[in-house]
């Protein structure tokens, strides 16, 4: 076999690079916990996103002065699911016509929010927003480029797996029926 044989093979043979999404769905806590259980999911964190604050800190987030959302980013293997699986699992387990809030947390951190990295996860979230809005839901999340992720603190990562709880403002509801 010859080396450029051998480089093809080994190439062939590598997993694909992870791919990323991140969903704004109110508390990040909840949203971490259904996809956590997603297939294909590889890891989580939970942060801050879509504000103008460098690095905030949880409290500060909490304030509602550093524009930020509550977000979880997600690193996924392409081979093993679809950014739309996880676009639809987000939409399935947090209430997407609420604004500025998710059950009892209330504050623009809490809003629901889509941040794409490329023009086809813009499309697949506009797609699923428009189903959603056929069956008569008005859906106020927002679709937005995404800008940088800033990890929350350690205590926040993994929450419930930590704390042996289980998400208190999220629920799945199916929402898609055409699956």
């Amino acid at each position: 076999m010859t080396e450029s044989r051998i480089e093809i093979d080994a190439a062939a043979d590598a997993a694909p690079e992870p791919e990323r999404a991140i969903f704004a769905s109110g508390c990040f806590w909840g949203t971490e916990f259904y996809m956590k259980q997603a297939e294909g999911v590889l890891k989580t964190v939970v942060g801050f996103s879509g504000g103008h604050v460098k690095n905030p800190a949880y409290r500060e987030v909490c304030s509602g002065r550093t524009g930020h959302a509550e977000v979880i980013e997600i690193y996924f293997d392409p081979q093993k699911t679809s950014y739309e699986t996880l676009a639809r699992l987000f939409f399935e387990t947090h209430d997407p016509t609420q604004v500025n809030r998710q059950g009892p947390d209330v504050g623009t951190q809490y809003r629901s929010a889509v941040f794409y990295l490329n023009e086809e996860q813009r499309m697949v979230a506009e797609k699923l927003i428009r189903m959603l809005m056929d069956q008569g839901l008005d859906v106020a999340t927002e679709v937005t480029a995404a800008g940088p992720v800033y990890p929350a603190e350690d205590y926040h990562q993994d929450y419930y797996a930590q704390t042996g709880g289980s998400p208190y403002c999220h629920t799945f509801t199916r929402r898609f029926t055409d699956d």
